[in-house]
């Protein structure tokens, strides 16, 4: 006993330090360093070298977060997927096109902050620049893009929040590196229009906004490049636009499978319109529900069951339940719910023509299945 509660403890401990003592400590470090002006050699090298341990360990903390503490599922939106789940707030086709993006980025950032400034021209720094840029951009959107959405979505922009200030932090420090040298550079060389360029940035306080010039056409060139590799030219902006349940998104996704739904209403919800033919939103076990007319033809059918044959309602309801939501499980794609549908249209028929044939009104009882009960 006293060993298991030890045991707790320790790992309790190593929990707190490695997801809440550790990523407060990176915030403050940064928030610290990026708006205080920092001199000691040593210490610059120390922030340094927290800030690639904050981007390794943050990047490993948010996948972890991902599988353990939200509901965000890696799956494209039009995925069926399972009670409170999401899909991903990120396209899948567009996962090369961001990752070349982010390796630029860490590029510009890797060689302004470990090469020392005599032995990088004014051309070279703002090229660094432009590409971080790039990151702070991609940051700022996937921010936008989930910030607010769930209850744990905070979590997730923890990391590029330290990324900007990172690349924040360290263009101002290579901007007041640059002031305190006060020395002339030699811009001679074989190419003279390369020459004009380094002498017109030679000061520094116009870094900024010539990188942000610059990334325009950066941006260009890696996206070209991209896409003679296959890649579509407009995946970044579809990295955000081609997902569901995110504030970029512009795709209306399938219903989630409930626990308590079965296969039918997943295929009302999963299929392809045209096919499954949805005609309203409905009401199921205080869950919302896709209604078609084959799954109310299916639940009038039962009801009649329930009604004259209660006996045999109830093993029919059981098998049912036994099977049907591992049924709902396996339909994870628009064209398996249209196959299903399909498959299960000479039941329809079956149930429709044993309503008609036991009702007096039997459409009134089809149209009114689902519909939220009053109060």
């Amino acid at each position: 006993m006293y060993m298991n509660t030890l045991s707790e403890l320790l790992w309790t401990g190593i929990f707190l330090v490695l997801f809440v003592a550790l990523p407060v400590f990176f915030i403050v470090e940064n928030l610290v360093s990026t708006f205080r002006t920092i001199k000691d050699e040593k210490w610059k090298k120390r922030f340094r070298c927290f800030d690639r341990i904050a981007i390794v360990l943050g990047t490993l903390y948010s996948y972890l977060a991902i599988g353990i503490l939200t509901d965000i599922r890696l799956e494209d939106w039009d995925k069926v997927l399972v009670n409170s789940e999401v899909h991903t707030p990120v396209w899948s086709g567009s996962v090369v096109t961001l990752t070349v993006l982010v390796l630029i980025a860490m590029a510009g950032y890797a060689q302004l902050s470990s090469i020392k400034l005599s032995r990088l021209s004014p051309l070279v720094i703002v090229c660094s620049m432009a590409a971080m840029y790039i990151g702070i951009i991609l940051c700022v959107l996937w921010m936008v893009q989930i910030i607010g959405v769930t209850n744990t979505s905070w979590i997730l922009c923890i990391v590029p929040a330290n990324c900007i200030l990172i690349a924040l932090k360290t263009i101002r420090m290579k901007i007041g590196e640059w002031n305190e040298e006060q020395k002339e550079r030699d811009f001679s060389g074989k190419c003279k229009w390369l020459n004009r360029l380094n002498q017109s940035l030679s000061k520094a306080e116009e870094w900024p906004m010539a990188a942000f010039i610059a990334m325009i056409p950066l941006l260009g060139i890696a996206i070209g490049i991209l896409v003679l590799f296959g890649q579509q030219p407009d995946a970044v902006i579809k990295a955000w636009t081609e997902t569901a349940d995110w504030r970029l998104s512009q795709k209306i996704p399938p219903q989630n499978v409930i626990e308590d739904e079965h296969y039918l209403c997943t295929v009302a919800a999963g299929g392809h319109r045209k096919i499954v033919r949805p005609l309203r939103m409905g009401e199921r076990h205080g869950h919302p529900v896709v209604v078609n007319r084959q799954l109310c033809i299916a639940n009038a059918f039962e009801q009649i069951m329930e009604e004259r044959i209660p006996g045999i309602h109830h093993h029919v309801r059981h098998f049912y339940d036994t099977y049907g939501f591992p049924v709902a499980k396996r339909i994870r794609s628009r064209y398996t719910a249209d196959v299903v549908y399909v498959l299960m249209k000479p039941l329809e028929w079956f149930f429709l023509a044993v309503i008609y044939a036991c009702d007096t009104k039997p459409e009134n009882r089809i149209a009114v299945q689902y519909l939220p009960k009053k109060n």
